[in-house]
């Protein structure tokens, strides 16, 4: 697929999909924005303007994107790209594949921002499912730089780079994931931790706030500039061997979240969507945070320069 800005199509115009659009419209693509809710479609032009500020775009590009409460309304005839943002709802995201192949022409890539469900299944009931493919964000999805584009056994291999090609042109990091495996690539690794963070807290070890101290300040400070692979090749493969093979057999391997957690949940406290979580929060913290991990977000973005993402030799 060509790389040049044209017509996308989003789906869904959620947290994901409303930052999915405001990236594509700061650089310059013509974005028809769907959500069936008519309360998320008078929200999104604030958001997106909002978006498109932090961006550094030019204010006339909101005028890139246009609203639609149906499907059936977009103007399938001009659109080269589809990208998926719905509820993680499979039954959902299946019946809106369906509807799009019906208007899309047979070579238009069909995308899924889902971090959830196999991109195969997602695709499965289509007619042409080789151009089917994951296109999946980090939230927020307008700043995180890293995208995974992951490949289906039927995802046609020039589709799924030409994706790849297309988001470093939106000064993305892609990864191509070349098997539909559960969690894709930044979810296993990001759970694997998690795992060991949560089980850390339930053996008494530390609390939430060391476990952020931790990864804030020390390996996740040095991931800025490096990835694990590349510090290890700094530090040496055979320490890494001996350090592991004495530590792998403690850590925790559990099929299961801890029951902390699980209690946590239980008495809903889910996080600052309601106000509650392993902290307590009103408007004015969530505010103040996430306006700060924002700012720290973009300052980190212009390290990394992901104009050129592949830092290694």
């Amino acid at each position: 697929m060509s790389s040049t800005p044209s017509h996308v199509a989003v789906i869904g115009g959620g947290i994901m999909g409303g930052d999915i659009a405001t990236l594509f419209a700061a650089h310059g693509w013509t974005v028809h924005l769907m959500s069936p809710s008519t309360k998320t479609r008078e929200s999104l032009p604030a958001r997106m303007a909002a978006g498109l500020s932090k961006l550094g775009a030019p204010s006339q590009f909101i005028n890139l994107v246009h609203y639609y409460g149906e499907l059936s309304t977009l103007p399938w005839q001009e659109i080269t790209l589809v990208v998926e943002a719905a509820l993680e709802d499979l039954p959902l995201k299946q019946k809106i594949f369906n509807e799009v192949e019906s208007y899309v022409a047979a070579n238009t890539p069909i995308v899924s921002n889902t971090s959830n469900f196999p991109i195969g299944e997602i695709g499965k009931l289509l007619k042409h499912p080789e151009r089917v493919a994951g296109m999946h964000f980090f939230m927020p999805a307008h700043l995180v730089p890293l995208v995974e584009i992951i490949s289906a056994p039927t995802t046609n291999a020039e589709i799924a780079q030409g994706l790849v090609a297309l988001l470093k042109t939106l000064h993305k990091a892609p990864i191509w994931v070349k098997k539909d495996i559960p969690g894709f690539v930044g979810n296993r690794l990001q759970h694997a931790m998690m795992r060991e963070a949560l089980y850390l807290i339930d053996d008494g070890v530390t609390d939430a706030e060391g476990i952020d101290t931790a990864v804030k300040y020390g390996f996740g400070f040095r991931f800025i500039a490096c990835g694990p692979m590349l510090q290890k090749e700094m530090s040496g493969w055979d320490t890494h061997d001996l350090v592991a093979s004495a530590l792998y057999p403690h850590l925790h391997a559990e099929k299961t979240p801890p029951q902390w957690l699980k209690a946590l949940v239980a008495k809903g406290r889910t996080g600052m969507k309601v106000k509650a979580g392993l902290w307590d929060w009103d408007d004015e913290k969530i505010k103040k945070e996430k306006s700060r991990i924002e700012s720290a977000l973009q300052a980190g973005f212009a390290i990394l320069n992901v104009d050129q993402p592949n830092d290694n030799p």
